[in-house]
């Protein structure tokens, strides 16, 4: 008797570039420049003190896919993020 196995395959996410992702959110205004801005505040970093700027949270949301240089967003994550932030603001 052989035991098999059946492996139920993953949905891969929907990943974008930067300038795609853009256009995806096109309608919230976002801009690629505005898109790589949250990326660069997504982790906590230091000032030139030594004091420490917190980061926004999208580096903790996973939506970050970093490959070599190819910046990559996970867009259902991101929109997750995103919609996360909007209900912040007072």
């Amino acid at each position: 008797m052989t035991n098999h196995t059946v492996t139920i395959p993953q949905p891969l996410p929907r990943l974008a570039t930067v300038e795609n992702t853009a256009k995806v959110f096109a309608s919230a205004g976002l801009t690629p420049s505005a898109i790589r801005a949250h990326i660069f505040k997504a982790e906590d970093r230091y000032n030139s003190r030594g004091e420490k700027i917190h980061g926004n949270g999208l580096g903790a949301s996973g939506a970050i896919i970093r490959v070599g240089r190819k910046v990559l967003i996970d867009i259902d994550k991101y929109g997750a993020w995103l919609t996360a932030q909007l209900e912040q603001q007072p």
